[in-house]
């Protein structure tokens, strides 16, 4: 296996800062949500609005005070329910995006950290055990959020809440890591072959970077599943 590319100064250093203010943005929302009150009708978006800050930085923090609070318990007992047809067409979309995309980041996260201290490779190339991990996590993790957000606005089962969440999600989990996987290897291959260290901060905000690719290959499938009433609009 080639040692690892250090990452330019630059870089590093714009890492650093990328990954401070997601992270800021990330802390900002779980305070909002626990010591302002701000308190979500389904628990599980107590998970997603900060996760997904962890890759959209400002801007899931923007998303979360401009729509997410709208569906908070005290704004929602104040205000009652928000209208659908006044929301812009984007949001539901982005919120649904937002629920697979916070398990594929999760499971992401894992599988980056677990090859890096397993050594794996597949081919003599780490990356490849990064791909077949991530996707495995991801999977996993993603069906796990879709099903606590399936199963509370449908009423159903275990079971069927189950199959529901695989039909709901495995597609747009596919399309987000097909986004992320063509980041991460325009990162690792094509730009800083043979790649950068896990640890460094640089590898991160190309992280960062993929899973935004990987949030907009999703879009359209997305889309797809709400109309085809697999998927819940939110």
């Amino acid at each position: 296996m080639e040692p690892h590319h250090p990452p330019p100064p630059w870089l590093e250093a714009l890492g650093l800062a990328s990954l401070s203010v997601a992270g800021a943005s990330a802390l900002a929302i779980v305070w909002d949500m626990t010591l302002r009150g701000y308190r979500q009708r389904m628990w599980i978006m107590h998970l997603v609005h900060p996760i997904t800050a962890l890759y959209w930085g400002p801007a899931a923090l923007w998303f979360y005070v401009r729509h997410g609070r709208r569906t908070s318990l005290p704004v929602i007992e104040e205000q009652g329910d928000p209208d659908p047809e006044k929301l812009a067409g984007w949001v539901p979309s982005a919120k649904a995006i937002s629920h697979c995309g916070a398990g594929c980041v999760l499971g992401d996260i894992a599988g980056e950290w677990l090859v890096r201290a397993s050594g794996l490779t597949i081919a003599g190339k780490p990356l490849h055990a990064d791909f077949l991990l991530d996707f495995a996590f991801a999977w996993l993790l993603g069906i796990g959020f879709q099903y606590f957000t399936i199963v509370p606005m449908r009423d159903i089962g275990p079971a069927q809440g189950f199959w529901a969440a695989v039909k709901a999600d495995t597609f747009s989990i596919l399309a987000f890591q097909v986004g992320l996987f063509a980041g991460m290897w325009a990162c690792q291959e094509a730009l800083f072959a043979p790649g950068l260290d896990t640890t460094t901060a640089a590898y991160w905000l190309l992280m960062q970077l993929a899973m935004i690719v990987g949030f907009f290959t999703a879009w359209s499938v997305n889309d797809w599943l709400v109309r085809a009433g697999w998927k819940e609009r939110m």
